[in-house]
């Protein structure tokens, strides 16, 4: 919250407790009449850095007892975050793993999910439009989305093979239908579930047709939107892994896994697992994450 004082009334009063008073007595010494008292960008970004190392150091710490339980139960090796992470980083050196790279295996599969989740997301985007403006569109697309959605990943095996055989057409494909409802649905029900007061203001002004679509419903979806967006890319990921695992491909993570599986090379699984959940963290907690505080930002919205 913004405070305008008068600095002659401020500096006859006692500061306030906490991160107020800290604030208050900052703009007297710089003898300031306008100052914020919200958190400044630098604070923000460490207070979410330290919420998000409290999280993987409590994963960490889990994923350590699991380690050390099925060690002393089982005595079977589990391998630990360090064994993991000293692979990781002997792999990363350049030493091979089945052939290739891990940078090969990382950039292929990266390959195969960017292609199937962008082609989902424009096509999601462009569908969901056209079923936000017409009602009509909107009950007639709808069932065959719900009845796409509710298709686990791993149902699209046989479809893919089928129609594609083995390699990476199919997977793309996978990843294509597994991506493709969560952008349409999401994009068309911002659109129409925008408020109708924006409706009403806007016409008063002016706006409609067209305009009104692209200046008003559509940016009062983008939040919606942007949730489907990280729903399909939360689908297509994993089933980026399973397929492949399972159509035929002799690169990428998903098939380090299926390989490893069979050589009984745990570690090279776990690296791979890791790497996967650092590249959804990533995209998840980083890119997701700045683009919805900025999409709030330009709509005028409380941050959280």
């Amino acid at each position: 919250m913004a405070l305008e004082m008068d600095r002659r009334t401020a500096k006859g009063r006692s500061p306030s407790p906490g991160t107020e008073g800290e604030a208050i007595d900052e703009a007297i010494s710089r003898n300031a009449a306008h100052f914020d008292l919200r958190a400044s960008p630098a604070r923000k970004w460490a207070s979410r850095a330290a919420v998000g190392l409290i999280g993987l150091g409590i994963t960490l710490l889990a994923w350590q007892a699991v380690s050390m339980w099925v060690f002393e139960v089982k005595g079977v090796i589990y391998p630990s975050p360090l064994d993991t992470v000293l692979r990781l980083a002997d792999l990363l050196s350049g030493t091979d793993l089945y052939d290739h790279t891990i940078g090969e295996h990382v950039v292929s599969s990266l390959t195969r999910w960017g292609t199937g989740y962008l082609l989902a997301a424009a096509s999601g985007i462009i569908i969901g439009m056209l079923m936000g403006a017409s009602p009509t569109l909107n009950g007639i697309g709808m069932t065959p989305l719900t009845v796409l959605q509710l298709i686990p990943g791993l149902a699209w095996i046989p479809i893919a093979l089928l129609l594609f055989g083995l390699g990476e057409t199919s997977t793309v494909f996978m990843i294509y239908m597994t991506a493709l409802p969560a952008v349409a649905m999401s994009t068309a029900s911002g659109i129409r579930g925008a408020p109708p007061i924006y409706r009403r203001a806007a016409s008063i002004m002016g706006t409609s047709g067209p305009k009104m679509f692209f200046r008003v419903l559509l940016p009062a979806a983008s939040l919606q939107i942007l949730y489907g967006l990280r729903m399909g890319l939360a689908n297509g990921w994993r089933v980026l892994i399973a397929a492949e695992m399972v159509v035929g491909v002799g690169l990428g993570l998903g098939y380090v896994l299926v390989q490893a599986r069979w050589s009984l090379d745990y570690e090279a699984a776990f690296v791979s697992i890791l790497v996967i959940c650092g590249i959804g963290l990533f995209i998840e907690k980083v890119l997701f994450s700045v683009a919805e505080r900025r999409v709030r930002d330009r709509l005028g919205l409380e941050a959280e």
